[in-house]
């Protein structure tokens, strides 16, 4: 149980890598950084909560109500899921790495208030083809090898911890965060195809070879 749950912690990183990191660093450096990055934070917990729950409460009843002597082809079943729900994202993460240019609507990230910055992190994170691909793999994992829900908290808690670096950051450093947050965006934007393609290799590896 304890290998399963470790599997999925990396994949927190393909969660926050792209418009999310980048959204949670111009949140955290608009007119009410510290405000804003709290409610940004507050959408993003509850929506890889709910999908993740889901994803893992679907596959868990379907297991369910599956006839013992077909608990073999059911476990087939998800890893074959898994595993291609793992090459299309790292197919999409491939196809859009030289996307780098930030959307028109990031534009209104620094005049953002509570209000918004709690709606982006909720929809950016619930309808995102990364993101909910991402979800539905690590709920569907831990349901198929029958780990117990709150297994998938340490995947949460690290995803939150990661979009929530910006706010950190400005945290620790107060005025010279205003030079870093800019520079770790830039960086993010260009080289976080690489990092989520990376984690994406190594669980599709773990899938295939691991069992």
């Amino acid at each position: 149980m304890l290998v399963n749950l470790l599997a999925i912690l990396p994949l927190a990183i393909v969660m926050i890598a792209g418009p999310q990191i980048i959204s949670a660093t111009l949140i955290a450096t608009s007119q009410d950084a510290r405000r804003n990055s709290l409610a940004f934070l507050a959408g993003v917990a509850l929506a890889i909560t709910a999908g993740t729950m889901i994803a893992y409460w679907v596959t868990g009843l379907v297991k369910t109500s599956t006839r013992p002597a077909s608990q073999g082809t059911f476990a087939t079943v998800i890893d074959w899921l898994v595993i291609v729900l793992l090459v299309v994202l790292m197919a999409r993460v491939f196809a859009r790495r030289k996307n780098t240019a930030p959307p028109k609507w990031m534009g209104r990230l620094q005049t953002a208030d509570a209000r918004l910055s709690f709606r982006l992190g909720l929809l950016l994170f619930l309808v995102m083809p990364t993101d909910v691909i991402t979800m539905i793999t690590a709920g569907a994992y831990l349901a198929r090898h029958g780990d117990p829900w709150w297994h998938s908290l340490p995947f949460l808690l690290l995803t939150l911890l990661l979009a929530g670096l910006p706010l950190l950051i400005l945290l620790l450093l107060g005025r010279r965060a205003q030079a870093l947050l800019p520079t770790l965006r830039d960086w993010m934007n260009t080289n976080s195809w690489v990092v989520s393609e990376i984690v994406i290799v190594f669980f599709l590896a773990l899938n295939i070879f691991g069992g």
